[in-house]
């Protein structure tokens, strides 16, 4: 491996060195619906991570059940296998139990339960369309929205009993050593009640989705931490980077630092940071052709953290040794 400093003389080579043996744990690929811009095919994605050496990529499906998508490009390539997961999104009833034992059961079986994405209760009252320029929630723009959508959105309950559906879903995924629990897009309330409830069901690996990561206090975070839960944050938080790209000075002081103040990456690097690696799942979100690829995106994240001085043990702690560990194949 190429010769590491944290600021000077770093090597052109090494964020393509460390993607050797990284692992994406959360791409998108199609098919997905006509009203999303164009993804990346399955197939597509993971020749892409083969090339750079990638040990493996989990698929988010968002419409249907990812596992039978990770079998048949399993199927396909021989010598690189992938993992799929499931949301439990509107479109599957919500919180199926049929679909999660369905899913848990496709295929070679998926590694991952999520409580959905962009359908939960959370999510479902807080995304918004424009209205004469100005951002209105889909509940109240959207005529019949509230009535056909809410009542089908996942949410998690903060307190009284646990409704039977809900622990009949926790129960498949405690006897599923090699399953994790992910919390979805829910709300931070609902992030920290899931992570109690896995704690008593007995559910050893939970990941907090990047989306209930950001509602949650570093203080929280530091306690699912604790617990010996993993945190997500994707490459998708900020996008492109708005970050240092170009030093006209070699004194490190003089390194441009607006970005600070106005980019997004910096203070996802700092929440890390602030939290600690020990814990952190690194992903990229990414398949959206709008994007980069997930590869491009799992390197710049890579750079990134080089950039801002997370050693090359750091790094590949959160992108290799501790997705490794979620999706059961190191133990």
């Amino acid at each position: 491996m190429a010769t590491y400093e944290p600021f000077y003389n770093r090597t052109m080579e090494l964020p393509e060195e460390l993607l050797v043996g990284a692992i994406d744990s959360h791409v998108h690929a199609g098919p997905v619906l006509r009203s999303n811009p164009g993804h990346f095919d399955p197939i597509q994605v993971a020749e892409m991570a083969r090339a750079a050496g990638m040990r493996t990529i989990l698929y988010y499906d968002v419409f249907g059940w990812a596992s039978g998508t990770a079998w048949m490009v399993n199927r396909y390539m021989k010598d690189f296998r992938t993992y799929g997961g499931y949301l439990m999104n509107s479109s599957h009833g919500g919180m199926n139990p049929r679909a999660v034992r369905t899913a848990l059961n496709l295929g070679e079986g998926c590694r991952m339960i999520s409580f959905g994405s962009h359908c939960t209760w959370h999510s479902a009252t807080t995304e918004s369309t424009l209205v004469d320029g100005r951002l209105v929630p889909f509940k109240d723009a959207i005529p019949g929205f509230a009535e056909k959508e809410l009542s089908r959105a996942i949410r998690i309950p903060l307190d009284g009993p646990v409704p039977d559906a809900l622990k009949e879903i926790l129960d498949m995924v405690a006897e599923r050593p090699e399953v994790y629990l992910n919390t979805g897009h829910v709300s931070g309330p609902e992030a920290m009640r899931v992570v109690e409830l896995a704690e008593e069901w007995g559910i050893r690996k939970v990941l907090v989705a990047h989306t209930a990561r950001a509602l949650l206090t570093v203080e929280q975070q530091k306690d699912i931490a604790r617990r010996g839960f993993f945190l997500e944050a994707c490459a998708v938080d900020f996008g492109g980077p708005w970050m240092p790209q170009t030093h006209y000075y070699v004194e490190r002081e003089l390194m441009d630092m607006s970005s600070l103040v106005h980019g997004r990456a910096m203070s996802w690097l700092q929440g890390i940071r602030d939290v600690g690696p020990e814990q952190f799942v690194l992903a990229t979100d990414y398949g959206v052709r709008v994007l980069p690829s997930p590869i491009e995106g799992m390197r710049m994240m890579i750079s990134m953290l080089l950039y801002f001085g997370f050693s090359i043990e750091e790094v590949q702690m959160m992108t290799a040794t501790n997705p490794a560990r979620l999706i059961g194949l190191d133990g």
